[in-house]
């Protein structure tokens, strides 16, 4: 019996279906769509990193208890048993999928079970839900959320700055979270469950990365950026009296309250024109220590200095490393060492070139040393080894030349942390990864101390486009910052992005269906090219040249045979080539920024589509006729051709205001059908078809009966089965979604910030009963009608309005069942929401679960297990009776 989806592949044991407002209801309620009786399993295909990592945090109290946030990609927990990191809020909807943008996080010193995040992408338009603080009294293994009154900035500028959100660590009933956008300081007083503003504090910050945006990006009030406690002003079940608070203003950039938040003053003294972006307080010796930037970065920063501040005297004193008159940067990363009070660490985050710094101390700052020196300029002497053989594709496949060296330490370093109990134990976040240390204390003795990544587990990339051709490499893609990867085995760190070009985003690629080896990519750079071409699968490839005008990837498609392409690109219109692009031609009769893509049969035939209108060409991307029309005319579209049959293509797309859905049409794009059961949909690929079917297995990203999800059909669009559950939701995942066209049920999944998903089905060629046609089809044979059966039901987990629950059926007789129906009335008025290992129907109190294809033949003393979970109103009392065929089973 195959493994649990909601335990497998990301083992977070115990996830719920999806973290509640404590006033809101479930973002997924019970529905009638049928859940894949076939239980999937997730992992990422592994790339390690990929992304921005602005927070690491510590536990104090506990070793080994860590966490990570990322800026669009959710947070996670260290894992110190396979020194990996474990995704905790990969349960975000599509609805929220701003909550994968974390802000800030916070683990309980008091009670290490708990740990807080406050949540929320941008605080302008571009995200529609406000932000929202997530608390947790088991690591992460399920939320509750609060949503504030206001939006938060994950991915804003000053992202890096903080932490913002902290938890006394004498009454953690205690928290504040300092917010952005002239919202000022906060605090809970329950745990997180309420917040209200904090009136007394004076000032909710005026710094602003570009006063001249009208976006509400640029200009956006940076507002209150951290918060940091004394815990010698307090006593455990006593609030603390001395509190910290760092806010974006030049001038008045370090608060002070000595009376448990009642009242607040700026500390008078204090350095001026700069930011704070780190307040840490070193318990050992009293100095509270600062790192500032003339600017919020994490980009951005010119000049920056470090000051100490004695809590004792008051005294300021400015302990940079090195003077302002030298310093092309801001500092920000910042951490002391528990256990040797008076050594320090700081980063000099926006060092681009020739690499990051990195500072320490062991004497509160009197001096320092760094990571890095010039031995007789451009030559470099450093102090630590860097190895990235776990992740290689880190070099960038680069060979600079001194003082530049590759790989680099870093960029955007604005998080460091030494392990509180363990002075050898580093980690700090880049733009790209988490690199660590453990042996940091040979820094002292003159000796290298060794540098690797820490990743392992964290997946960050943002995916634009996948491809999985018949043959090669099995999952090609194309993805945000680092261009994209040729994966030959999903569970390996590839060798190396694609090169020659490196293209900052890769925004599309393609293959020829009959060709494969021949694939092409196009995508975001400084200057030209924007485009490549392989004819190797993908392994090697070479620059192609580009028309005038080009300013970015757009989408290119490739002819069935390989003999020619049709490029989109940003900034020119439509152009197409025969060979390998070394002359592009204007296409005529589709409109610029039209998404182009081939037929997968025809190499003359190649599609458009813009602003509602469908194009067709029949002379390799010459020219374009006008189509099908009364398609969406604005939001995300996304259309695919099947392979080897000319004309059918599939199209998803549109806006939730407008036209939204999924169609089909098998006359070249001249007529399209649409999906009537399908009220959205975004994406849409093709896999292996299952046993007996004719037709490929069609997956897309969808809502289907009112639940958002990734959905398989095995009889061209009849039936659908969500594949997904909600532990297991990615946020957005509108981008790119296909099918291994070698591996039945295999689906790779597109995210915005987790990397690749890629689902493996448990049913190995899907010729059994597809879970999709009725919940309550009967499975095959009758079960006997003398059966003698136990049955264990234990919920597994439970929240707010649902639970999860797993059921064992035991035959205790003496005849092997060949196929089984399990019977039960809920007590509570409950309802099913989803169920895996087994097909189900509900009438009213009723439930009938009966077995799948594989698990139907239960041999005497053998079980059969299956779970679901399910929503409740009352008091979630078990149900007391069972029965298989109508007889009575024992209750365990």
């Amino acid at each position: 019996m195959a493994a649990l989806a909601l335990t497998a592949g990301l083992s977070i044991t115990g996830t719920p279906a999806s973290a509640r407002s404590d006033d809101a209801p479930a973002a997924s309620e019970a529905s009638d769509v049928s859940i894949a009786a076939d239980t999937y399993t997730w992992k990422n295909a592994r790339i390690d990193g990929g992304g921005f990592v602005p927070g690491i945090v510590f536990n104090r109290s506990e070793k080994n208890l860590a966490y990570a946030r990322t800026d669009i990609g959710g947070a996670y927990r260290w894992d110190q048993s396979g020194k990996e990191w474990k995704p905790l809020l990969d349960w975000i909807d599509w609805d929220r999928w701003g909550w994968t943008g974390v802000v800030s996080l916070a683990s309980d010193t008091a009670d290490p079970d708990n740990v807080y995040a406050a949540v929320g992408t941008y605080t302008n338009s571009w995200d529609p839900t406000n932000g929202a603080v997530l608390r947790s009294s088991d690591r992460g293994a399920s939320w509750k959320a609060t949503t504030l009154p206001f939006k938060l900035g994950g991915n804003m500028p000053g992202r890096g700055m903080g932490e913002r959100l902290a938890v006394d660590p004498n009454k953690n009933s205690v928290l504040y979270l300092g917010a952005p956008s002239g919202n000022g300081l906060w605090r809970s007083t329950d745990s997180g469950a309420t917040w209200s503003e904090v009136t007394a504090f004076p000032n909710p910050g005026d710094y602003q990365a570009d006063p001249a945006d009208t976006s509400g990006y640029g200009n956006d009030n940076q507002g209150i950026v951290w918060v940091t406690f004394d815990e010698r002003s307090g006593t455990a079940g006593s609030a603390t009296q001395d509190i910290y608070v760092g806010v974006a203003d030049k001038e008045n950039t370090v608060y002070r309250s000595t009376d448990g938040g009642a009242t607040w003053s700026r500390i008078a003294g204090q350095p001026t024109g700069y930011l704070a972006h780190k307040g840490v307080l070193d318990s050992g010796t009293g100095h509270l220590y600062l790192t500032l930037s003339d600017t919020g970065g994490p980009y951005d920063g010119a000049k920056g200095r470090i000051w100490r501040y004695d809590t004792a005297t008051g005294a300021w004193q400015d302990v940079s490393p090195v003077a302002e008159a030298d310093t092309y940067y801001g500092f920000s990363g910042l951490s002391v060492d528990r256990q040797d009070p008076g050594t320090l660490m700081a980063t000099a985050y926006s060092s681009w070139w020739p690499d990051t710094q990195i500072f320490r101390s062991t004497d509160s700052g009197a001096t320092w040393t760094q990571a890095w020196d010039y031995s007789g300029y451009p030559n470099r002497s450093n102090r630590y080894t860097l190895d990235v053989s776990s992740v290689p594709w880190l070099s960038w496949g680069a060979n600079p030349a001194p003082p530049e060296t590759a790989p680099k330490l870093g960029w955007m370093t604005e998080s460091l942390e030494i392990d509180p109990f363990d002075s050898d134990r580093m980690m700090y976040g880049t733009g790209a990864t988490v690199f660590g240390t453990e042996n940091l204390t040979a820094w002292d003795s003159g000796s290298p101390f060794t540098i690797t990544p820490m990743v392992k587990g964290l997946e960050e990339t943002a995916v634009n486009d996948l491809a999985s051709p018949p043959s090669g490499a099995p999952l090609l893609s194309a993805l945000g910052d680092i261009g994209g990867f040729r994966h030959t085995d999903l569970d390996e760190v590839p060798e190396l992005m694609y090169t020659s070009p490196n293209l900052d985003s890769t925004t599309s690629l393609d293959f020829a269906e009959a060709s494969p080896d021949t694939v092409v990519r196009v995508g975001n750079a400084d200057e030209a090219p924007h485009i490549g071409f392989s004819t190797d699968n993908g392994a090697n490839w070479f620059q192609g040249s580009e028309p005038s005008g080009v300013t970015g990837g757009g989408t290119v498609a490739a002819a069935a045979d390989g003999s020619g392409f049709v490029w989109s690109p940003e900034g020119a219109g439509v152009h197409h080539t025969t060979g390998y692009g070394n002359s592009w031609t204007a296409s005529t009769g589709i409109p610029a920024g039209a998404t182009v893509e081939s037929d997968r049969k025809n190499p003359e035939k190649f599609y458009g589509f813009k602003a509602g209108t469908f194009y067709v060409s029949t002379d390799g991307g010459a020219s374009f006729t006008a189509a099908a029309t009364g398609l969406p005319a604005e939001g995300n579209v996304r259309f695919k051709a099947l392979p080897g049959t000319e004309g059918d293509i599939w199209f998803a797309g549109g806006s939730a205001g407008g036209t939204y859905g999924l169609w089909r049409s098998t006359d070249s794009g001249a007529t399209f059908t649409r999906f009537t059961g399908v009220e959205q949909a975004d994406s849409v690929g093709f896999g292996k078809a299952a046993a007996g079917a004719s037709y490929p297995t069609v997956f897309v990203s969808a809502k289907i009966g009112g639940v958002r999800g990734i959905f398989r059909s095995t009889d061209t669009g009849a039936t659908w089965t969500r594949i997904n559950d909600d532990a297991h939701q990615w946020a957005w995942t509108g981008a790119a979604i296909t099918g291994d066209p070698r591996v039945y049920g295999r689906v790779y999944v597109s995210t915005n910030g987790r990397g690749i998903q890629v689902g493996e089905s448990s049913d190995s060629d899907g010729g059994g009963t597809d879970p999709g046609t009725d919940p309550g089809t009967d499975p095959g044979t009758d079960p006997p009608g003398d059966a003698t059966c136990s049955v264990t039901y234990t919920v597994t987990n439970q929240w707010s309005g649902g639970f999860q629950a797993d059921v064992k059926v035991t035959n205790t007789g003496s005849t092997a069942y060949d196929g089984w129906r399990l019977g039960w009335t809920f007590p509570g008025g409950q309802r099913i929401g989803q169920m895996w290992n087994a097909t189900h129907q509900q009438d009213g109190a009723k439930v009938t679960a009966s077995n799948v294809a594989w698990n139907g033949t239960v041999a005497p003393g053998s079980s059969a297990g299956f779970g679901f979970t399910g929503s409740s109103t009352g008091d979630n009392a078990e149900p007391t009776a069972f029965t298989v065929d109508g007889e009575a089973c024992t209750v365990e």
